[in-house]
């Protein structure tokens, strides 16, 4: 299951950034097939950090997780030429992985199956003005 689109991408990062890193064969558009590549890889990446909590694919996909997604597809995207902010965009949505995975954040989910969070937790929860905050 894909957490973000490359309408996502595009809508982030702009058409200019990922024509830059997607045209390999320099025919003026980006390669479709490789921003999905990196969209699946990000995907896949994170669901080793979800599988221990969540049951995959989630049943709805939190806004945090698109962006998560769209971070580190455009790491992979620059490849080795990555600049200090992409990379530390991607070292971030690792480090709220991390979290997630611990159980210190919790994904918010509609449905039975959602996990409870305890006080002190922190809450990833889609359509709020901030994607977070502490439970008291």
């Amino acid at each position: 299951m894909a957490y973000a689109t490359e309408s996502d991408l595009i809508e982030r990062y702009g058409a200019a950034e990922l024509l830059a890193v997607a045209d390999r064969d320099g025919n003026g558009s980006a390669d479709s097939g490789m921003m999905e590549r990196a969209l699946d890889d990000a995907s896949a990446e994170i669901d080793v950090y979800l599988a221990g909590r969540y049951a995959l694919p989630l049943a709805h996909v939190p806004t945090v997780l698109v962006r998560i997604a769209c971070d580190i597809a455009r790491y992979r995207l620059w490849a080795d030429r990555a600049s200090d902010e992409v990379r530390r965009r991607y070292e971030d949505a690792l480090r709220l992985l991390e979290r997630i995975a611990s159980g210190e954040v919790v994904l918010m989910q509609p449905g039975p199956d959602a996990p409870l969070p305890s006080a002190g937790t922190m809450v990833v929860a889609p359509g709020h003005a901030r994607d977070w905050g502490v439970l008291q």
